[in-house]
């Protein structure tokens, strides 16, 4: 019987990480600049919806957040500090054109995936001898340093033009809030019909123990990202499959083109 869960939960967790792996880099593509530029506000709306939805690292967080909370004032709680945490630094670190390399941004972000799987697992009692810190100050630090992915997804925008910089950050980020509300619709619709049924209990800790799995693998996926845009050359793959790489990055928007510099963001 437990070999049948664990073929189960691996099976479960190569499905997640294969959709993962097909969109790990959610980054801004030409077809979105192009929108943005002609759009306006409501574009970036929209953007920022579709970016949180499909911000598969965000959601993972979320849904190990909501995974134990079965009390609406408690689910509130949690998710007003989440958001009060990336709204502060999506909207100050853009407009103060704060920034980091984004793959290195989203390599932490996995970690913070990594840390609500072993927390739900009661890890640092069982390992660490000791109680887990704040739940709602990691939520809320957690919101600050997802806030600031977002940011460095969307200054790689021309997020000034038209002079109306402050608004179409405040467009993006009502986007975010949109698309967080409806994820956690679809989260909590999901684990309330879950813990009815006897297998919540049963596979509870193997869903916990697959955030784990699946933050790690995330983040190795985001240092090869990493190295592979610092070390390009001194990858041991051939030159021809490096060119296409470099090619498939750039269409996604994942990678600048050669002599070519991000657009400075100004704020008039």
């Amino acid at each position: 019987m437990r070999f049948r869960q664990l073929i189960l939960f691996l099976m479960t967790t190569m499905m997640i990480v294969g959709f993962s792996s097909s969109s790990f880099a959610h980054g801004i593509t030409e077809e979105a600049r192009r929108r943005m530029i002609e759009g306006g506000n409501f574009e970036y709306l929209l953007l920022g919806a579709e970016h949180m939805i499909t911000g598969y690292d965000h959601l993972l967080f979320l849904f190990g957040v909501m995974f134990f909370l079965t009390r609406f004032t408690s689910i509130l709680k949690f998710v007003t500090a989440f958001t009060l945490g990336h709204t502060i630094t999506l909207i100050s670190a853009t407009y103060l054109q704060i920034t980091m390399n984004y793959y290195l941004i989203d390599t932490i972000i996995a970690l913070t995936v990594i840390y609500k799987g072993f927390e739900n697992l009661d890890g640092f009692k069982k390992y660490l001898n000791r109680e887990a810190p704040s739940l709602l100050l990691m939520v809320l630090i957690f919101g600050l340093i997802h806030g600031f992915g977002l940011s460095t997804r969307l200054q790689t925008l021309p997020i000034d033009a038209g002079g109306n910089m402050l608004m179409h950050i405040i467009s993006f980020n009502v986007g975010v809030e949109f698309g967080q509300i409806a994820a956690l619709v679809i989260m909590w619709v999901i684990l309330y019909f879950w813990r009815t049924t006897k297998s919540f209990k049963l596979f509870s800790g193997y869903a916990n123990s697959g955030l784990i799995v699946i933050g790690a693998l995330l983040a190795l996926m985001q240092l090869h990202g990493f190295l592979h845009m610092i070390y390009a050359e001194e990858f041991p793959i051939s030159k021809d499959d490096h060119s296409h790489t470099h090619s498939e990055m750039i269409k996604n928007g994942e990678l600048q083109p050669e002599n070519s510099a991000p657009k400075k963001l100004r704020h008039d």
